[in-house]
């Protein structure tokens, strides 16, 4: 698929900045195909690791059937929204993921997937300790990952601007 450029093109950011933002930040909204065709966005906790968004979630639920009825997503994660009241804007940065979803089968990939989650929000946990969180609630939980077919991030032209001028 031929995925659209940014009409903006002076204030795209490089995809080196876009990864950048997707490993310092900790939540995003899922936009998948719900029920009855609308949209749905879900704000989802998430860790980037090995080129992918990693989540997790229950075993049912509106996620996990929209991505049974199809597995194209979008995942949007905000990293700067500044108000700048008397310029009328926002000093913003972002990015949008565009790919498929799927649910991981592998119990490889899974307990890496957790494993990655545990460290990225719990930093000084053990290791025996995170080990036990995953055996304990592995049953329960269903482990998605978002592989990107596209990827564009975009900040306000201000810091475009700012950027531009610091080099």
């Amino acid at each position: 698929m031929e995925f659209r450029k940014m009409r903006r093109a002076g204030q795209l950011l490089e995809g080196k900045e876009c990864i950048a933002i997707l490993e310092r930040n900790t939540a995003g909204v899922l936009s998948l195909l719900g029920d009855g065709g609308y949209p749905y966005g879900v704000p989802l906790s998430y860790v980037w690791q090995d080129g992918a968004v990693y989540f997790h979630c229950a075993k049912e639920g509106h996620k996990l059937d929209a991505i049974q009825n199809s597995p194209k997503a979008s995942f949007c994660v905000i990293d700067q929204d500044q108000v700048v009241p008397e310029k009328y804007t926002t000093f913003f940065r972002s990015v949008i993921a565009f790919g498929c979803v799927q649910i991981l089968e592998d119990a490889q990939e899974t307990q890496k997937a957790l494993y990655a989650l545990g460290k990225r929000y719990a930093p000084g946990e053990t290791e025996e300790r995170l080990a036990e969180e995953i055996e304990k609630s592995i049953s329960r939980t269903t482990v998605l990952k978002l592989t990107i077919e596209h990827m564009t991030g975009k900040e306000g032209i201000e810091l475009a601007k700012m950027r531009k001028s610091a080099q």
